[in-house]
Order: structure tokens, then C-alpha cells, then sequence
């Protein structure tokens, strides 16, 4: 998915962006010889002034936005990883641990594969949400408890950042390498449920941070990512079926 984002958008709004911030030179003081030296020291002024321009202009040119964010994220056909996701409620003193494997594919969708507390295995996709069980995928309801979750998910791994961009509020930092990227939601409906989301990666996502109104978040890890490896037989057919 390539959405169209204007990078310079600020926070405000709609809009999100990388800031940039430019130091400012003192003026030399020229002491009582100042009439003597001004015009042999002119050039250098002149010099320092230059290379400060040409370097915030190289710096603006190269500042990483969201549209880059957005076509790094899209670019892999198939990445596969494994996930850890803890769950921290108010209620209990340790975070509840899940973990598993999931694939990623360019134009169908994503397998979540749970193995443990237990072994379950989801398929989400732009039709909704499946669940594997003795016979076959089974499509959930879309109000189903995670379901929004999931669907936020694939958009963020998927770099559906225009997607986003209608529900949040997003601000990017940091270069293509490093980057944290930070939602903070827009509708009423959005922010009785969270307070603020923050996903940070390099060239694949790294983690996903889900902090909640009411106290609790939860953090995906996502682990040994690689982009490297085509879909299997089995992943094609779950994902056709």
C-alpha cells in the first residue's frame, strides 16, 4: 500500500513531520582594529554563512518523512518473524506473555501464528479476520474483541500510513535506520481507548507500544525479521483459502 503523505505536515492537525532547527553564529568582535580587519575577514564570514546554508539545505533534503517511512515498509513482497507480545494490566503484578511467528505478504495479508500460552493461528486480511480451527479458516465478527488491534497492526507493518492518518494524529522521528513513529488519536471513540501508540523500527517495524486510557498497554516485540524468504506452499494456501 503507498499512501500519499505530505512529509511537512506537522504534528498539529493533520499533519506530522521531522523538525529541523538551525544554531545561530555570533557576529566576531572586532575590538578597536575592526576597520582594519573587517574586509580580510569578510570572506570568511561570508565562507561560514555559505556552509551553514548549504548544510541546512542538505539536511532538509535528506530530513527522513513519512512518505519515505510509508515506501520503506511497503517495499518487502513477504517478511517473515517471530513476535512477543506482553499484556500489562493494572490487576496483575507480572505482564501476560504471548508468543509465536507471523508472515507478512504484500497484497494478502497477514498469518498471526500463536504458539504459546496456546496455539492458535489467525489470517488478517482486508476482509476481516479468520481463525483457524478443525475445520478450516473461520471469519470472526469485525466487533470481535482484538479485531481493531489486529487491523492496526497490518496497517502499521504494511505502511498504510494513509490509513492511519485518518484515526490519528502521527509524528515521525529519527532517520530510516532509527525512527520512532507516534499516534496519538483523533476520534472521540479512539482516545476512550488509547492514549497514545508508539511503533519504532529500522528498515522492518521493531515494536509496537498500545498504552490505554484505562492504565493498562501492551508491547509486540517483533523479533528476527527477514524479507529474504518467499512464502511456502502451506503460507500460499492459507492465504488463498
Amino acid at each position: 500500500m503507498n499512501p500519499q503523505i505530505d512529509g511537512r505536515r506537522t504534528p498539529c492537525g493533520e499533519r506530522a513531520c521531522s523538525r529541523l532547527s538551525a544554531q545561530h553564529s555570533h557576529l566576531p568582535y572586532w575590538g578597536r582594529f575592526a576597520a582594519q580587519r573587517e574586509q580580510a575577514r569578510s570572506p570568511r564570514v561570508f565562507q561560514c554563512l555559505a556552509a551553514l546554508v548549504l548544510l541546512g539545505l542538505s539536511s532538509l533534503t535528506h530530513a527522513f518523512d513519512l512518505q519515505q517511512l510509508s515506501d520503506q515498509l511497503a517495499k518487502p513482497d513477504v517478511i517473515h518473524g517471530s513476535f512477543i507480545q506482553e499484556k500489562h494490566l493494572r490487576a496483575l503484578p507480572q505482564p501476560l506473555t504471548s508468543k509465536g511467528t507471523f508472515v507478512l505478504a504484500k497484497n494478502h495479508g497477514l498469518l498471526w501464528l500463536l504458539k504459546t500460552p496456546l496455539q492458535q493461528d489467525y489470517r488478517i486480511t482486508a476482509k476481516g479476520i479468520a481463525r483457524r480451527d478443525a475445520n478450516g479458516w473461520q471469519m470472526l465478527p469485525g466487533k470481535s474483541a482484538g479485531a481493531e488491534q489486529n487491523r492496526l497492526f497490518l496497517a502499521v507493518l504494511q505502511g498504510d500510513s494513509s490509513g492511519l492518518q485518518r484515526d490519528f494524529e502521527l509524528s515521525l522521528n529519527g532517520d530510516a535506520q532509527n525512527w520512532k513513529l507516534t499516534l496519538l488519536p483523533r476520534s472521540m471513540l479512539l482516545k476512550q481507548v488509547f492514549n497514545q501508540i508508539n511503533i519504532t523500527g529500522g528498515e522492518l517495524v521493531h515494536s509496537i507500544e498500545l498504552l490505554e486510557t484505562q492504565g493498562d498497554s501492551t508491547l509486540l516485540r517483533m523479533q528476527d525479521s527477514t524479507s529474504t524468504q518467499p512464502l511456502s506452499d502451506a503460507e500460499q494456501h492459507d492465504f488463498a483459502e
